[in-house]
């Protein structure tokens, strides 16, 4: 059986299983009890877990672990390749996370292995998935056009997925915000941007990033959750948690913004 094997493990999050486990144990304690309890959809980051780690724990502590419907896992396509789905499982250090390939089959989008084989964006949400909700199941999707539109269509697609099926699913954004500008810029920019998103309004959204120029990787991927879960009866996004590299580095002339939300 063919298997999607990790790209960035050893590199973007540990390698050897117990100490991912460890680390990712410390993410979930690290991010309390929450408020926001099984919302609709997530937006965590997907830089290093040195990084943003903790903030992507954060979106993920909303989900119940006893969550085994499908996560909707949608990365923005960093190598430029058009939008795309994998119907195979994804290996990970601490197992196996299996596909929906139902629910994949049902979006009709198209199957590429190969482009998803060095995508990081994806792979890193889903040690949290394994280890949050190791019962559920993905359906993996890499967005190439990011614009409104396509937003919309890949949002219809999932809701038609689900009801073909009859799955329960949520939906995980992966995006970071602002990169490499300094840490002052970054926290104005990334918040005005995400203020936009308060009460789903994703043509703020849009116009805001275009007039700060928002170097934010995953804007498709997050307008197609909010919009998913606007039609479920979603009303906000939450902000959970937002820092920069800066934390880590103690370099604020140059950072990258990262942000976990939740659609509710």
């Amino acid at each position: 059986m063919q298997v999607r094997t990790p790209a960035v493990a050893g590199m973007f999050y540990p390698g050897e299983p117990h100490h991912l486990e460890q680390l990712l144990e410390r993410f979930f304690q690290g991010a309390g009890t929450t408020e926001v309890c099984d919302p609709y959809a997530v937006v965590a980051p997907h830089a290093g877990y040195v990084y943003s780690g903790g903030v992507a724990g954060m979106a993920f502590a909303t989900f119940s672990p006893h969550f085994d419907g499908t996560f909707v896992v949608i990365g923005p396509s960093h190598g430029g390749y058009p939008t795309c789905v994998s119907a195979v499982p994804w290996e990970t250090p601490l197992g196996v996370v299996d596909v929906d390939t139902a629910f994949v089959e049902a979006l009709g989008i198209p199957v590429n292995e190969s482009f998803m084989r060095d995508e990081h964006a994806i792979e890193v949400q889903l040690p949290f998935v394994r280890y949050r909700c190791p019962r559920a199941r993905i359906a993996p999707v890499m967005m190439g056009l990011q614009d409104l539109g396509s937003a919309e269509v890949l949002a219809g697609r999932i809701l038609d997925a689900a009801e073909e099926t009859g799955r329960e699913f949520r939906v995980v954004a992966s995006s970071d915000f602002s990169h490499y500008v300094p840490e002052r810029v970054a926290r104005h920019q990334d918040l005005y941007v995400i203020e936009a998103l308060a009460n789903l309004d994703l043509a703020g959204f849009y116009e805001r990033i275009a007039e700060r120029r928002v170097t934010a990787c995953g804007f498709g991927p997050i307008a197609t959750a909010c919009a998913a879960s606007e039609a479920q009866g979603a009303r906000h996004a939450r902000l959970l948690r937002y820092t920069t590299s800066a934390e880590v580095t103690g370099d604020s002339t140059s950072v990258v913004g990262y942000a976990s939300l939740a659609v509710v």
